[in-house]
């Protein structure tokens, strides 16, 4: 088991997250932060005003990084920050802030990985109707050139959205998240097709007004699932529940209903039949203007579902056995995930596979020594990367970005899981390096090749 020589190593992050500095040089007011001071929507009663601070303390996480041998590190610019209206005069302050922490990046020999946008839409475009407003892709295009304009001399690399399961479903679908419409299926569906044009039209404006070749891809979630047996009627029924089943019944967390217009260039056709009298009019122009090549599959995966084949021949979930570990926030512990998703994604989509993120969710204490000893964290990374090393061996994966390089702001849940590397004591904001970060510096060190037994 092996990964290829330049394997791109990293860790990840999104700015409302980690930056902070939410009322400072000309930033406008995010979603989010409306969001926030909506009681008992945050289960701590946080916000991202202050996060971990990395506006200011940039240069020391970046040391950080180095001393644990990152080769890349995937971060969001924040669009407000940027464009304060969303739209129109750029804020000097926010380029000039990006501009340092890349260059801060480069210095120390780690790649930039520029996501375009994880969830913070300028509260100016939402009270213009958000992701609704059929002038949404003009405005992400806008957004993306000025990044292509004043990055792309520097930055190879740009995803344009993280996780739009997470911003369409929980935030219009439901309340969960911001903006906490909790809208009919009907407007989600809208919302839906607006954001995967405007990807479309980014990944043209990028192509455009880029300084140097690019490499573009978008970082979506998903229900995934596993088969319980290698047995070729379990594997086909994994994918089955994965690809049509889970489509069929929850669109909105499906896989197939977000990446097959942009890599295959249609929507599900079984999902349009079944909620055809309440979706958007779709065009050949909108699909074409979606299906636009990209460089590889990036995917955020944490967990699955195991699933067998049934004696009817249809598919369904294995439930969990008792005492099945979950972590922090819920989420099953699950390793095969990163062998089996891998392998079923370019087997559907024919390109290279990047994980944009995993990671797990822990209570973490500062030891007596000082110290933070995450050992359940380091058994679980090793479980997850030794599946991951396993696929590597058969299908292309270039690069891999933990979740996350610092404890922060976890948007619903707000301080209270823990996925960082790097322990943050908010009160102080002093880091310190955990376990798991000295364990990640090993198997960057050695490609892996410390993962097996």
């Amino acid at each position: 088991m092996s990964f290829k020589k330049d394997f791109m190593w990293g860790a990840a992050t999104a700015s409302y997250q980690v930056e902070g500095a939410a009322k400072e040089d000309g930033r406008g007011l995010s979603v989010w932060d409306v969001f926030c001071e909506k009681q008992g929507k945050i289960k701590d009663k946080s916000n991202g005003d202050i996060a971990c601070d990395q506006y200011h303390r940039y240069e020391e996480d970046i040391e950080l990084m180095a001393k644990m041998g990152l080769k890349a590190y995937r971060f969001s610019l924040s669009w407000s920050r940027i464009l304060p209206e969303g739209t129109g005069k750029v804020n000097e302050k926010g380029i000039e802030y990006y501009s340092n922490l890349i260059d801060c990046l480069l210095a120390h020999g780690i790649e930039p990985f520029v996501t375009l946008y994880h969830w913070d839409l300028p509260y100016t475009l939402h009270k213009r109707g958000g992701w609704l407003n059929e002038e949404s892709p003009e405005w992400f295009a806008e957004y993306a050139k000025i990044a292509a304009e004043y990055f792309s001399d520097r930055v190879k690399y740009f995803f344009t959205f993280n996780e739009p399961q997470c911003f369409v479903g929980l935030g219009y679908l439901s309340d969960i998240h911001a903006p906490g419409i909790n809208g009919p299926d009907r407007d989600a569906f809208t919302a839906a097709h607006h954001v995967l044009k405007a990807h479309g039209k980014a990944v043209q404006v990028l192509r455009e007004y880029g300084k140097q070749p690019l490499k573009i891809g978008f970082a979506p979630a998903g229900k995934y699932t596993y088969p319980k047996t290698a047995a070729p009627k379990d594997v086909e029924a994994a994918k089955k529940m994965m690809f049509d089943n889970i489509a069929l019944e929850d669109w909105v967390w499906s896989v197939a209903w977000w990446s097959d217009p942009i890599f295959l260039g249609k929507y599900p056709e079984a999902v349009c039949e079944k909620y055809k009298d309440i979706l958007p009019a779709f065009t050949q122009e909108d699909m074409d203007l979606i299906h636009q090549p990209i460089d590889f599959v990036g995917q955020n995966i944490y967990d699955g579902r195991m699933v067998a084949c049934g004696d009817d021949g249809e598919p369904y979930f294995v439930p969990d056995y008792i005492g099945a570990p979950y972590t922090t926030i819920n989420s099953p512990v699950t390793p095969e995930i990163l062998y089996w998703m891998p392998k079923f994604l370019y087997e559907r989509y024919g390109k290279p596979v990047i994980i944009t993120e995993s990671g797990m969710a822990n209570v973490d204490i500062v030891s007596a020594d000082g110290q933070v000893h995450d050992g359940s964290r380091i058994a679980y990374l090793e479980s997850y990367l030794q599946n991951l090393c396993k696929a590597a061996d058969e299908v292309p994966i270039d690069g891999y970005f933990l979740w996350s390089l610092l404890d922060n702001f976890e948007w619903a849940h707000g301080y209270q899981g823990r996925f960082g590397l790097i322990y943050v004591d908010f009160r102080t904001q002093k880091r310190i390096p955990k376990d798991s970060a000295k364990w990640y510096q090993t198997v960057i060190a050695t490609n892996g090749g410390c993962l097996h037994r």
